[in-house]
């Protein structure tokens, strides 16, 4: 009986922590302004763009967060990309 309830206390565990980060538009822990719309920091956005050398923006590109800011994504630098504007429209239709 303890080796049964040790395997399902073992699996139980593992699935609670493969559970995945709550991707819906109102997740919790997430700033957002007024209007409910995902807060940037416009200084990391901006540190981004000048340890890249791009300092006032890439002509062509957007910054683009690699991890998603609703699925759990830090908003810093190191988690931002440069993004093609058709690869970001692309990535918006199914995020």
């Amino acid at each position: 009986m303890m080796k049964s309830f040790s395997a399902w206390l073992l699996a139980a565990l593992l699935l609670a922590s493969a559970s995945p980060v709550d991707a819906s538009p109102r997740a919790v822990g997430v700033p957002r302004a007024v209007d409910g719309r995902i807060r940037r920091s416009a200084a990391a956005k901006r540190q981004f763009m000048r340890q890249t050398g791009y300092p006032h923006g890439r002509p062509g590109y957007v910054v683009d967060h690699i991890i998603p800011l609703k699925r759990g994504g830090k908003d810093i630098p190191a988690n931002m990309q440069w993004q093609t504007k058709a690869e970001a429209k692309a990535k918006d239709r199914w995020e």
